[in-house]
């Protein structure tokens, strides 16, 4: 089958789109080609975007198949059905199903839009795949869904209630990963900070993450996707305290520095809990980065409101700020909170993210003369980017060393800073194995 994927959103997207590539490989061979656009659902932009990208493939190619799932599919399968240019729509579970693809593509007789009810949902069945091409980093589903309801999130309708993936199956995939030489796994989830609390003995996601460092001794690097502040565990304290592979970068969902606006949120954590995680984390790891996201403009938010997210982002001494204008979600509470004017939202979120400029470029400046530990990951001409143990992109050059692979471990020394990443040059080979 000649197909192509085409991922919107989250870390977990990705993932799962690599499950759905692997399920079109082994469909019945076809002449057709296919599309399969893997939506999000987060922002009113984020659909904008899909439909103008649904459009531009049919407009490119009128025989093409155009299949649409993930998030804007679960929860409105009707408005992605009724476009004219869509051939077929998939639900979340129903897109990791094998069978979901093993047809002669889309004929009449099958059912046009298939997206069974997702709150049905009890467990989450695992996906092993045997790598990510030749990337050197790979992301893993370990947690599904969301028992909470945020008031300002339409996901839980998408994606269902809290669902864990076994330690035993995490780890075999990690193994496996391991196996082709990925050098670095992210630990995916919705809600991430709840894995465990559906499996037997209600185990926390810091005993997970010991387990796989304990169980896979040869992963040189782990990483964990987004936390809620509320939420960390003993075991998860410690391991950020003792384990050098668990790499010194955090990113929370804080979404806003105003109390009031967190309590409108249905938010679990209060600002000065944020600072707390972000402090104690410090204490313990003094080397430690944070990301953080954060909405700007939510329903009722004063200037000061904002000032309060602004001020915590600076008191935190945050280095990559991932900012969301509010987007109002149909059926969410916040939709019948009074709403501020697009224009006031845009000119915040255009605010936030010059700060969000200004913290990061502090920061890479900082780093400049720094020898950092780097994985590489696509090599363009003479040149490697990787990111760093803080999760700062790189560019390095590779003039003193032709030998170098994707997945290789080195250590650079940073050179310069621009607005997007740090620049350096090899200065010796790492004394960790080869991962290529």
């Amino acid at each position: 089958m000649n197909f192509e994927v085409i991922n919107f959103g989250c870390r977990l997207n990705a993932y799962e789109s690599e499950v759905i590539r692997k399920q079109l490989e082994g469909a019945e061979a076809s002449e057709e080609k296919v599309i399969v656009f893997n939506s999000c659902a987060v922002t009113a932009e984020a659909e904008r975007q899909l439909q103008q990208a649904i459009r531009k493939a049919r407009r490119h190619d009128p025989t093409v198949k155009i299949i649409v799932t993930g998030c804007a599919a679960q929860i409105d399968p009707s408005k992605y059905g009724g476009m004219a240019e869509v051939d077929r729509v998939l639900g979340n579970v129903e897109k990791l199903q094998a069978e979901s693809y093993r047809f002669d593509p889309l004929q009449a007789n099958e059912p046009r839009v298939r997206v069974a009810d997702i709150m049905a949902v009890r467990e989450l069945a695992p996906h092993l795949i045997a790598g990510f091409g030749s990337r050197s980093r790979a992301f893993i589903e370990v947690q599904q869904g969301c028992d909470h309801r945020c008031s300002f999130c339409i996901i839980p309708f998408g994606r269902g209630n809290s669902r864990s993936v076994p330690v035993g199956a995490v780890i075999e995939q990690i193994n496996q990963l391991v196996a082709t030489g990925c050098a670095e796994v992210v630990l995916t989830g919705v809600d991430l900070t709840s894995w465990g609390a559906d499996l037997p003995g209600q185990p926390r996601l810091g005993e997970l993450v010991k387990r796989i460092l304990r169980l896979v001794p040869d992963l040189p690097r782990l990483r964990l996707s987004s936390l809620d502040p509320s939420e960390f565990d003993d075991d998860l304290w410690q391991v950020i305290a003792a384990e050098p592979r668990l790499m010194p970068h955090l990113h929370l969902s804080i979404q806003s520095g105003s109390d009031i606006i967190l309590k409108r949120m249905k938010r679990r954590h209060l600002a000065h809990q944020a600072l707390e995680v972000v402090e104690r984390a410090r204490q313990l790891r003094p080397d430690m980065v944070f990301g953080a996201d954060f909405i700007a403009g939510f329903p009722t938010e004063s200037e000061d409101d904002f000032a309060a997210s602004m001020d915590l982002a600076r008191q935190s001494r945050l280095t990559f700020l991932h900012v969301f204008p509010y987007s109002i979600r149909s059926g969410t509470v916040a939709e019948r909170m009074p709403q501020l004017s697009k224009s006031i939202i845009s000119q915040r979120a255009k605010r936030f993210r010059s700060l969000g400029d200004e913290l990061r470029q502090n920061y890479f400046n900082s780093r400049i003369g720094q020898t950092e530990t780097i994985v590489l990951e696509e090599r363009i001409g003479d040149e490697f980017t990787g990111h760093t143990e803080y999760f700062a992109p790189i560019k390095i050059s590779s003039a003193l060393n032709h030998n170098y692979g994707s997945k290789d471990i080195v250590q650079a020394r940073v050179t310069a800073a621009s607005a997007t990443m740090l620049h350096a040059t090899l200065v010796l080979q790492s004394e960790n194995q080869s991962h290529g």
